[in-house]
């Protein structure tokens, strides 16, 4: 009995090699070279996460510009006064404004 321990001992050593190189190969198939669980997409769906991260958060600081800018204009006459001048070319009834263009 104890020979063939041995011989099967031995043959489960020699043979479990095969099975580990095996499973090794699967893993990196899997990891590099399959479409769906490819770790180059994963890190390319990463980097688009990030640059979708880094969009959103400028919108929101725009947007709380624009925000704080609406909300000056309405309680603040002399900001929308000045905003009228300045953009729009407005006078009041009593001026003359001139507009300076440069060629």
């Amino acid at each position: 009995m104890s020979g063939n321990l041995k011989k099967m001992n031995f043959w489960v050593r020699r043979r479990s090699h095969i099975a580990l190189v095996l499973i090794l190969g699967v893993v990196v198939l899997l990891l590099f070279f399959n479409e769906d669980t490819s770790y180059r997409l994963n890190m390319e769906y990463q980097e688009e996460i990030n640059a979708l991260k880094r969009e959103i958060k400028e919108c929101e600081d725009s947007a709380a510009y624009y925000r704080a800018r609406r909300e000056a204009l309405m309680t603040n006459t002399e900001d929308l006064e000045h905003i009228a001048r300045e953009e729009y070319h407005m006078q009041k009834n009593s001026e003359d404004v001139f507009i300076l263009k440069e060629d």
